[in-house]
């Protein structure tokens, strides 16, 4: 068997390379598993350094709108798992053109080779910043989609792309749509990172607004998982969101973070709210729970201890990137 995983040299798509060839899914125990990255600035091979001796990966380092070069990838894969994404809400409002190319026009150059090649089953995953911003309750899959960022309105399009594909030529695929993940090797532009290298280096912190904007928080090992169990059993032209299960107000993870690395309210520094900035987030998980028997298996309190951890023993892989992390304004 043969495994694209695209953007797998990133955060999460490294995490589920290495969680492929590391044995954690058996029906993927012999299969071949080739990488396609871009290595933007938040590509990094040092994220497949543990399992880099392994003959069953393969990296390409290229570009998903590469038409010749994906449909070259492309031959004999049985599953696509699509990570590959320009991703950082900041980013995108300083400028959207790279969200769109890579993002829509990206995905659908992958899911036009994947349809030529054949290809067994195509996971598309993607984001809960779709749905837009809910007040109460949570989101279920069919809700309607009311992104409001350039990020997240690129995402909602390469969903409808993804979604096109199944309906007009039969293409296998699933959608995914997570809530935030956090981890090791995270790059540290994201909050949970950010925070935690800036606080062990004895720099402030930046609290957006009123730090009142509600998150659900993912392990990464959850939501690799659960893009499995959709690889393996989720049904062609469905959509399955995957959440961790723990909503925080940003004031309260800041909180936690203070707390984690030993430091002090007077080490965050209060900021201008971000434009168009979503109130909370809130996925029901009802269903991949039903059909597939996901449920997240790492607490927030494991999954945050561990993942402090990891950043203060990995100084030697998130110092090198502190200078691209900062946005330029």
């Amino acid at each position: 068997m043969r495994v694209l995983v695209t953007g797998g040299a990133g955060f999460i798509g490294s995490h589920y390379v290495r969680q492929v060839l590391t044995g954690a899914y058996p029906a993927l125990d012999d299969a071949e598993v080739v990488v396609l990255d871009k290595l933007t600035y938040a590509g990094n091979e040092a994220n497949l350094a543990p399992v880099a001796a392994d003959p069953r990966l393969k990296f390409v380092r290229g570009d998903i709108c590469d038409t010749a070069l994906v449909a070259d990838v492309m031959r004999g894969v049985d599953l696509v798992v699509h990570f590959a994404a320009e991703s950082h809400v900041d980013r995108s409002i300083l400028g959207a053109a790279d969200f769109v190319l890579t993002n829509v026009l990206g995905t659908q150059n992958l899911l036009q080779a994947a349809h030529e090649a054949g290809v067994g089953k195509f996971v598309h995953v993607s984001t809960d910043e779709v749905y837009g911003s809910i007040e109460h309750g949570s989101w279920t899959e069919d809700h309607v989609l009311e992104p409001n960022s350039p990020y997240s309105a690129s995402k909602a399009s390469s969903d409808l792309v993804a979604r096109s594909f199944f309906r007009t030529h039969g293409l296998p695929v699933c959608i995914t749509r997570c809530s935030n993940n956090y981890g090791p090797y995270q790059f540290p532009e994201k909050v949970i990172p950010l925070f935690v290298t800036n606080l062990l280096d004895g720099r402030k912190v930046p609290l957006y607004g009123d730090g009142l904007n509600v998150r659900d928080w993912l392990h990464v090992d959850d939501h690799c998982h659960g893009i499995q169990l959709v690889a393996e059993s989720g049904r062609p032209g469905e959509i399955y969101n995957i959440g961790g299960g723990t909503e925080l107000t940003n004031r309260s993870l800041t909180e936690k973070l203070l707390e984690a690395v030993g430091a002090g309210w007077d080490s965050v520094e209060p900021v201008e709210d971000r434009k168009g900035h979503d109130r909370r987030y809130s996925v029901d998980i009802t269903k991949i729970s039903e059909e597939l028997g996901y449920a997240p298996r790492v607490s927030f309190e494991d999954g945050l201890a561990a993942t402090v951890a990891w950043y203060t023993d990995n100084r030697a892989w998130w110092e090198p990137l502190a200078g691209r992390a900062a946005l330029k304004k």
